[in-house]
């Protein structure tokens, strides 16, 4: 059971709970709040079991998604991952901004860009993964919340990029102080790429409004002066 599932029948439960101890005071029928929670546990249960733990994030991003803000943090997110990801020389694929395109994608989360990842799968794949690529992908990961931080002074998502860069970390046997650390300096690795190309992330951003593709980015980034290491 993933997080928003269980928070559905949490919600459930609290509901059930309101009901005795106060129905009787406000004249609410028992079948009311029986009903609901019966709904609520079947969408749970749904989702757990039929859209493997999205249809809640899914539905949670329908509501978030009626926030002009809400939507624009997700836009520049994405944004800053797509511009480092550039930078750096990892080819992005493609890029969603909701959790619905992600879902139409196959793609879990609320949002992402994906790479095409064909260096580090064939260093993976040879059992000897460089220190060089495994810092240019912490930098992307972090790319979300530099770049939310920059335009927002602080950053609301990025939860999942953090796990990845500390899943890979503590994979490699390091400290909790370590990842922090790792973490922080792939942040300013981030912010310093992003503000070395200010201009360029700010037409990146504009033309990914448009839903513009892959292609027409990268001609954007490209048009702009943003180089890209090889």
């Amino acid at each position: 059971m993933n997080k928003t599932t269980f928070n559905l029948v949490a919600i459930s439960i609290f509901l059930m709970t309101f009901s005795i101890l106060l129905g009787p005071l406000i004249n609410l029928s028992p079948a009311v709040p029986a009903v609901a929670t019966f709904a609520i546990l079947g969408i749970a249960t749904f989702d757990s079991w039929s859209l493997e733990g999205r249809g809640g994030t899914l539905f949670l991003d329908l509501i978030s998604g009626f926030s002009s803000e809400y939507r624009e943090r997700i836009l520049h997110h994405e944004a800053g991952h797509f511009l480092v990801a550039h930078v750096l020389g990892v080819p992005v694929t493609g890029y969603t901004l909701s959790a619905w395109e992600a879902f139409k994608q196959k793609q879990k989360g609320l949002a992402g860009v994906t790479f095409g990842d064909v260096e580090l799968l064939s260093q993976f794949e040879k059992g000897a993964i460089t220190t060089r690529i495994l810092e240019r992908y912490y930098t992307i990961w972090m790319a979300g919340i530099a770049a939310e931080k920059l335009v927002y002074d602080d950053a609301s998502g990025g939860a999942d990029d953090q796990n990845k860069l500390k899943g890979v970390l503590k994979s490699l046997g390091c400290s909790d102080s370590f990842c922090n650390q790792k973490q922080r300096f792939s942040i300013l690795q981030a912010k310093t790429l992003l503000e070395n190309n200010w201009s360029a992330y700010q037409t990146l951003v504009d033309t990914m409004r448009k839903r513009a593709t892959v292609k027409e980015c990268k001609d954007i980034l490209i048009k702009q002066g943003v180089k890209s290491e090889k």
